[in-house]
């Protein structure tokens, strides 16, 4: 399912419960102008289709006691492919790396990495990051703050987009 097949109504359900994922289905419903029955259809058929891959809470993670943040570039020796899906099969397994990314240019990927502090993630740089399979480089940059951080997509840019298109 193309976002060109999704009509309005699915669109309007996407970014509703991208705003809050908590809702009712009847509280959606009532948002996107439908009623619940085929409001639930559709919410179930977009998961299917893979433009839903799950609900989550936005937590803290310095509430929470993970003080340090922290993105690390890193470079690999090979790029074969075998080389890189073992390199993300690995981030995969890491607590610590909460998001991993392959990017062209410089550097093969770009970690989002949490810890509690400085001294654990020194020891998982040193001991799992550095140390792993087909590593060349890592370069580290300590988040000190935090601007933005929004999850998704700007819906706002895809409806403008679509009506230019129509």
């Amino acid at each position: 399912m193309a976002v060109t097949k999704l009509d309005p109504i699915d669109r309007k359900i996407l970014a509703e419960l991208q705003a809050d994922g908590r809702m009712t289905n009847v509280e959606l419903a009532k948002r996107v102008g439908i009623s619940a029955p085929p409001c639930l259809r559709r919410m179930r058929t977009l998961e299917e289709a893979g433009f839903i891959r799950g609900y989550h809470a936005q937590v803290d993670s310095r509430e929470l006691g993970f003080e340090v943040q922290v993105f690390a570039m890193v470079g690999l020796r090979s790029q074969a492919e075998s080389d890189l899906s073992a390199f993300e099969a690995r981030c995969n397994e890491w607590p610590l790396v909460r998001e991993c990314h392959m990017l062209n240019g410089e550097v093969d990927f770009v970690l989002k990495c949490v810890a509690p502090d400085l001294s654990s993630f020194q020891s998982f740089l040193t001991g799992e990051l550095t140390a792993a399979d087909n590593v060349a480089s890592v370069k580290t940059s300590l988040v000190i703050r935090t601007a933005k951080d929004e999850a998704g997509v700007p819906f706002e840019v895809l409806e403008s987009r679509l009506s230019r298109s129509a």
